[in-house]
């Protein structure tokens, strides 16, 4: 699904990100982890076509075998791309359902991936953005939040997820249900890559996981691995 080659990028003469190249395959969910500044959301930008606006970049992406790297990121989007940033970019003065039904929902040109989620679905998986969904962003709790910004992205189609740090400030009850959401998700055809500092929670949901350092991808494990290192990686992170 996902294919990126020796992707480096800058900010100004700051490098940020050194001959990058991971891949995940259709269906996975796979995580990115690291270090604050390691470069894991710049890496989650540059993917979705966003870090042109901070710097430059070298290197390929390519979805589902077609070449991305010069698209604009609405052109990213429209073929399938679906990005959930870590301030979640609620717009705070609209209803929930005003946030759920403003995107425009689209099938990815030319794919056989999952096709955009009308909102019953939406509200089925979600229950709690159902009880909401009269209420603006502003009166979400967190949780809530993190919900409405990952159900938008499945209303319009997406194929492939990129989610930074989906379970951060969250209760551990919460988190669970972010979880059952990201395997549900899975169940229905998209892929997921994900940033992700709870190391035990990486363990329960994802297939592989990256281990990024000083802007290098210096390790790939699975989920074996995570578990019998998860002391050793949780001192790294310094969680």
């Amino acid at each position: 699904m996902l294919r990126v080659d020796g992707l480096s990028a800058w900010y100004g003469e700051a490098q940020a990100l050194r001959d990058v190249s991971i891949r995940v395959d259709k269906g996975e969910i796979v995580t990115l982890i690291g270090r604050n500044g390691a470069g894991k959301t710049t890496l989650l930008r540059c993917l979705m076509g966003l870090h042109g606006a901070y710097g430059r970049t070298t290197g390929t992406i390519t979805l589902a075998g077609t070449d991305i790297t010069r698209l604009a990121p609405h052109r990213r989007a429209r073929r399938g791309l679906g990005f959930v940033p870590d301030d979640r970019g609620i717009y705070a003065t609209l209803s929930v359902e005003e946030n759920l039904t403003l995107p425009p929902v689209h099938k990815a040109d030319g794919t056989d991936g999952p096709r955009p989620w009308p909102l019953e679905r939406v509200y089925e998986t979600f229950p709690r953005l159902r009880e909401r969904r009269r209420f603006p962003g502003t009166k979400l709790s967190g949780g809530e939040q993190q919900m409405l910004t990952l159900a938008r992205m499945l209303r319009t189609g997406a194929r492939l997820l990129l989610c930074d740090e989906p379970t951060e400030g969250l209760s551990p009850l919460i988190v669970q249900q972010i979880g059952d959401i990201l395997r549900e998700v899975r169940a229905a055809g998209v892929t997921v890559l994900l940033i992700e500092q709870n190391v035990h929670f990486a363990a329960t949901v994802a297939d592989r996981h990256y281990l990024l350092a000083e802007g290098r991808v210096v390790e790939s494990m699975d989920n074996d691995q995570v578990r019998e290192r998860e002391h050793e990686l949780l001192g790294y992170l310094g969680i």
